[in-house]
This record gives C-alpha cells, sequence and structure tokens, in this order.
C-alpha cells in the first residue's frame, strides 16, 4: 500500500461458504491469479492481479477468524486510529459487527454505517 493514508481503500475482500470455487469464478472471469494462505486446516485465498502481480483482494471462508464476516465484498478503508474512528462511527449511528481484530501489526474492526452499508475500518501498524 504504498503513499496511501487514512481515508484511502487499503484493501478488498469477502467471505463465503464456497470460497474454494468463488476464487476460481474470479481467476477465470476477471484473469485474478491465486495465491492460497494458510488458515491452518484450509487456505484462504489472496487474488493477485497478473498484469501489476499485487494483492488486490481476498476470497475467505466464512469460519475461524471470518466467521462473523458479512457474506458481501468489504471495503477496507485506512484510519489512523481505529479506536478512535470506531467511536465516532459509533457517535454517528454506525452499528459494530464484530470485535476490533489484529493481523500481525494492523487492526480493523468491521461496521454497519447508518445507512446500512459495510466495511471495515483499519488501522496499519
Amino acid at each position: 500500500m504504498p503513499n496511501k493514508k487514512a481515508g484511502d481503500y487499503a484493501w478488498l475482500d469477502i467471505s463465503v461458504d464456497n470460497a474454494d470455487e468463488l476464487s476460481s469464478f474470479y481467476q477465470k472471469v476477471l484473469g485474478w491469479e491465486v495465491e492460497g494462505i494458510s488458515m491452518g486446516t484450509y487456505s484462504d485465498y489472496s487474488m493477485v492481479n497478473p498484469n501489476t502481480k499485487e494483492a488486490v483482494s481476498g476470497i475467505c471462508h466464512a469460519k475461524g477468524y471470518n466467521a462473523k464476516m458479512p457474506p458481501m465484498w468489504l471495503p477496507y478503508f485506512l484510519v489512523d486510529d481505529v479506536e478512535k474512528a470506531l467511536k465516532d462511527a459509533l457517535a454517528m449511528g454506525a452499528e459494530q459487527l464484530d470485535e476490533v481484530k489484529s493481523i500481525s501489526k494492523d487492526s480493523f474492526v468491521v461496521i454497519k454505517d447508518p445507512a446500512g452499508a459495510c466495511c471495515a475500518l483499519y488501522q496499519r501498524g
């Protein structure tokens, strides 16, 4: 994510029951390359743009770490402070859908905005 700042789009993923089939679908339809990411007993997928070799999205199984994720494409937006952004969002009528989670040094939380649309607030470590 070179040169990305708070407010920028950071990532896009989807968590579904049929991640294997859906990754094949987007591989065929969009030409994305599939890279498996070990989740222990199964693999989720990082989808890579074949032209730039950059990971552009994730397709995940709706279990384990992603069990409570909504089954739709979910944008992740960069924030400077995930706890502050969450507090501000809740004060403005958003709903918190899951606890704040950490991946390495990064953290994120999934919210539903006042209009009902879901997104993740994402803080880089």
